[in-house]
């Protein structure tokens, strides 16, 4: 018996040899992401593009990953997860390996753009193949262990990168992006599948669906897969929308602060305060993250979902309004109790409220609407910059917006 047959028959086993390539494909591909998107706008800025190109600059990496995520969601369900992933992976390191080329804005918005494409897609079959290698019986303890790769990248990417740009310029910073692009690709690419997901054979397919009564997910002749679904319904699942889009717009305010923080903080000269935002926002998010989760299974989703906003509502006025090493830190708290919080609490959302085989357009549709504010947000919110009023009006704006989610959230989320 292989090493790969014995962790798919130990189904109580979380911290196998699988589980730890998996995460590392996720943590690394997540670092490159949230490394150049705080640095890159710094980058544009640097070759004299205004802030709304500079936001364009940033936000053009999550739009790509956009159209291929879109893109990647049929093409999962017809080829092989790990092939698909190594093709991605491959675009991802390439792409990181262009920017040393770069010297020209219209030449990096193509780059970013490529580079996004490589994200989208690998970053949907990293979580695919995930949802097979971890165990059945202890799926969401897995599941929450497993994106914790994404909250680790969130606090030390920017942080890294700020530290690589500052000490090495973008040369530093962007061979930071390659180097961990590169240890995803590898992590991928020693994976054995060749007993999970669409590797296995139907019978232990089957066995698995029955024995812990998830259904038979990838049964083609199901009842619900025969049934004929409109174009919009093979991108978007409707019941996940209201749920996904207040998330969305909670993300556009994240967004504000991970694409212009830095340049901010040079603005109202705050740097050494803003330099360890992330970490800040990475240990009250690790630290809250189980205490939210049992909050949201006591007392339902709505508490978690209204603190989650009013918070980072509150952070996001709090430092475009009086600026200083304290509001600093309170936003990044309030930060990961809102978006980094939400994030998590409405994946958990959507995913219940969904029958099985729709389950994977829920998540499509809640990554995309974060997706799309994430790759839209930073150039929209970079046009209300000026030489009068600087970069403050992006956090006022972005306060405002956030709170707009609060009544869809009541909606979404009514009794």
């Amino acid at each position: 018996m292989n090493i790969a047959e014995q962790e798919y028959n130990n189904e109580d086993k979380i911290f196998t040899k699988s589980f730890f390539l998996i995460f590392g494909a996720l943590l690394f591909t997540a670092l490159v992401m949230y490394a150049l998107m705080s640095t890159v706008t710094e980058y544009a800025s640097s070759m004299g593009s205004s802030a709304t190109i500079a936001g364009l600059v940033s936000g053009i990496y999550v739009f790509g990953g956009l159209c291929s995520r879109i893109y990647s969601a049929n093409a999962l369900e017809k080829k092989d997860w790990k092939k698909l992933a190594l093709i991605f992976l491959s675009i991802h390191f390439l792409a990181c390996i262009l920017y040393f080329f770069v010297n020209d804005v219209n030449l990096l918005i193509i780059v970013r753009f490529i580079h996004g494409l490589g994200f989208g897609a690998s970053a949907n079959a990293i979580v695919t193949i995930a949802s097979s290698i971890l165990p059945k019986k202890r799926f969401g303890e897995a599941f929450g262990y497993f994106m914790l790769g994404t909250t680790i990248a969130v606090g030390l990417g920017p942080y890294i990168s700020g530290f690589f740009y500052d000490n090495w310029g973008s040369v530093g910073s962007f061979l930071l992006a390659t180097v961990f692009s590169a240890i995803a690709l590898v992590s991928v690419f020693l994976l054995d599948l060749s007993n999970v997901g669409q590797n296995a054979s139907d019978d232990n397919e089957n066995a698995d669906s029955k024995e812990y009564g998830l259904g038979d997910e990838n049964n083609i002749n199901s009842f619900e897969n025969k049934q004929n679904y409109g174009i919009l319904d093979k991108i978007f699942e409707r019941k996940a929308i209201p749920v996904s889009l207040f998330t969305a717009l909670t993300s556009l305010g994240y967004v504000s602060i991970l694409s212009f923080y830095r340049l901010y903080a040079v603005e109202v000269d705050l740097v050494s305060a803003f330099s360890i935002f992330f970490l800040i926002y990475s240990v009250v998010l690790v630290a809250s993250r189980p205490i939210a989760g049992k909050i949201q299974d006591k007392n339902g989703d709505k508490i978690v979902c209204i603190i989650g906003i009013v918070a980072q509502t509150i952070g996001l006025f709090l430092i475009a309004y009086a600026p200083s090493t304290i509001t600093v830190f309170i936003c990044a708290v309030c930060a990961a109790l809102g978006f980094g919080t939400l994030n998590s609490a409405c994946t958990t959302i959507v995913t219940r409220n969904s029958s099985l085989n729709r389950r994977p357009y829920a998540i499509s549709t809640f990554f995309i609407f974060c997706d799309g504010t994430m790759g839209f947000g930073p150039a929209l919110l970079g046009s209300f910059v000026s030489a009068s009023s600087g970069y403050a009006p992006i956090y006022f704006i972005s306060s405002f917006i956030t709170l707009l989610a609060l009544p869809i959230c009541l909606y979404a989320l009514r009794d």
